[in-house]
């Protein structure tokens, strides 16, 4: 599923109105009706719905609603902001309409702000501005939005929660933004969503089909996607019954010092529970013992150093490489690994505390093997390319870091994002809370590296691997509660999670269905 810019979307809209020969209005009954629905299966009980609307289309689609609520039994009372004496078009037609409806309480505001009661079990329907600003509110708009949020009404927004960008909010003003409990998106999720400082002010969102031109959204030029089932299971390589181990490839986990052997055994455990054909971990002496007690399929090569990775060595016969879990910021060790990014033929993994290592040398960054994986969290990325004063800045210097380097970044999170070397994003919707725990990062670097040694490209074992990542937690999540689930969990899932993607029997997640 694509994500589009507002730019874009309001060309889809046109498009739409184009190829199906209706009007804007019509388009705008459409929407009503289908916000209407989903209103009516939220608060099937009698309720009081409190619609403020503004001047524009989104307070078009607010009216309508308010209509269509009527007929079907809601008591509704309006207040229409026209401060300006300028309405849309769309937005004065439905105005009209409204006065036909004389059990509907209709105010609307010329002048001075005229204030709705908002009491403890009203619903507030927010139809003020929508997607439809580009700078933050100020005046009388932005005391009326303070005023909503200090109530104890519910709050569901149409489109937008008024006051929020639909992308880029560095400079926006945080009290001047509508903090609703359910934000009832138009056909297509905005990028805004998927930053975790918004969602105190989007809550629960929905993504509503309305219908709107499948060719024009197809045609519109996007970075942004959402990862579905549809496109990850076609990825699956299928294993011929002559299949031997050579054929899934000899991974290389270079992993562990000195008190965080468990960073190593996470990642090699989860490398074979993905198919992986032969595993050698690359390990400091003091962890050999429990490695071959706890990855009992996997060999061990040792470092000359008794407590740390310090020795660089050929890496010819691996088909794939994965460094960093448990690899500790000893000077020696960052010697080795540019040695190591100097001389690999293979894109590598590189995760935690190799990434910790590039940050604080990046003259290394241009050695590093084109196509490689990283795959660093919010503060790990921002040592690699400095203070971002939010997610939307740190996505987008993310995609520039990709670019440049010719790697692939996966930068974790809630959503994460699964960038490209052309800076194309993928944003994965598995995984849940209970998987930020230790651990689960490394289980994620394994995956990654059996689905190299297997031939996956990295851009294919990107984002297969982090969907599985999260399908593994998720199942996790749902027998032993978020609370309680640990890395190992994750693991003890990933072959459900492969046999029901494998035979196509995986249900979406319920993030996922957010976006149908």
């Amino acid at each position: 599923m694509k994500l589009l810019t507002n730019l874009q979307l309001k060309e889809v809209d046109r498009r739409t109105i184009e190829e199906e020969q209706i009007t804007s209005l019509e388009l705008m009954e459409r929407a009503a009706t289908v916000l209407t629905d989903a209103v009516c299966q939220l608060f099937p009980q009698p309720r009081i719905f409190k619609v403020f609307a503004g001047p524009g289309n989104n307070g078009g689609d607010a009216l309508a609603m308010s209509r269509l609520l009527s007929e079907r039994g809601y008591k509704i009372e309006v207040c229409l902001f026209n401060t300006k004496g300028k309405l849309s078009d769309d937005c004065q037609t439905n105005a009209e309409r409204l006065l036909d409806y004389p059990d509907v309480s209709f105010t609307e505001v010329t002048s001075q702000f005229t204030l709705l009661p908002l009491q403890k079990g009203d619903v507030v329907i927010d139809g003020l501005f929508g997607s439809g600003i580009n700078k933050p509110l100020e005046g009388g708009f932005a005391a009326l939005v303070k005023y909503i949020n200090a109530s104890q009404a519910s709050v569901i927004s149409i489109d937008m929660p008024s006051g929020l960008m639909c992308e880029d909010n560095t400079h926006n003003i945080s009290e001047h933004i509508i903090k609703a409990d359910i934000t009832l998106t138009i056909q297509l999720p905005k990028l805004a969503f998927f930053f975790p400082e918004n969602q105190q002010y989007i809550g629960e969102w929905f993504s509503l089909d309305i219908r709107l031109s499948t060719k024009a959204i197809n045609e519109a030029d996007s970075k942004f996607k959402i990862t579905k089932i549809e496109d990850v299971q076609p990825l699956l390589k299928p294993r011929s019954d002559f299949a031997h181990k050579g054929n899934f490839g000899h991974g290389l986990l270079i992993a562990g010092s000195y008190g965080m052997a468990g960073a190593s055994i996470l990642a090699a455990r989860a490398s074979f529970r993905s198919g992986i054909g032969l595993l050698t971990i690359h390990a400091p002496r003091c962890n050999n013992h429990i490695l071959q007690a706890s990855v009992p399929e996997a060999m061990v090569h040792h470092d000359e150093n008794e407590t740390h990775f310090a020795t660089p060595f050929p890496t010819e016969k691996y088909q794939s490489i994965a460094i960093g879990p448990g690899l500790g910021v000893n000077e020696e060790t960052a010697h080795a690994l540019a040695a190591m990014l100097k001389s690999s033929r293979h894109p590598l993994v590189i995760d935690a505390d190799a990434l910790n290592l590039l940050a604080a040398h990046k003259t290394l960054y241009p050695f590093i093997p084109k196509g490689s994986i990283l795959t660093p969290h919010p503060k790990e990325l921002e040592r690699l390319v400095g203070r971002c004063n939010n997610s939307y800045e740190r996505l987008i210097r993310a995609q520039e870091l990709a670019e440049r380097l010719h790697v692939n970044i996966i930068l974790k999170g809630a959503w994460t994002a699964v960038i490209t070397p052309q800076g194309f994003c993928r944003l994965n919707p598995t995984g849940n809370p209970g998987m930020a725990t230790g651990g689960c990062g490394d289980i994620l670097t394994g995956i990654l590296l059996a689905l190299l040694s297997q031939g996956f490209s990295p851009e294919d074992a990107s984002l297969l691997g982090v969907y599985i990542h999260g399908v593994a937690g998720d199942m996790a999540a749902d027998q032993q509660g978020e609370i309680s689930m640990n890395a190992s969990d994750i693991i003890n899932y990933l072959p459900k999670a492969w046999k029901q993607i494998e035979k196509n029997e995986y249900l979406c997640c319920a993030k996922e269905q957010r976006c149908l």
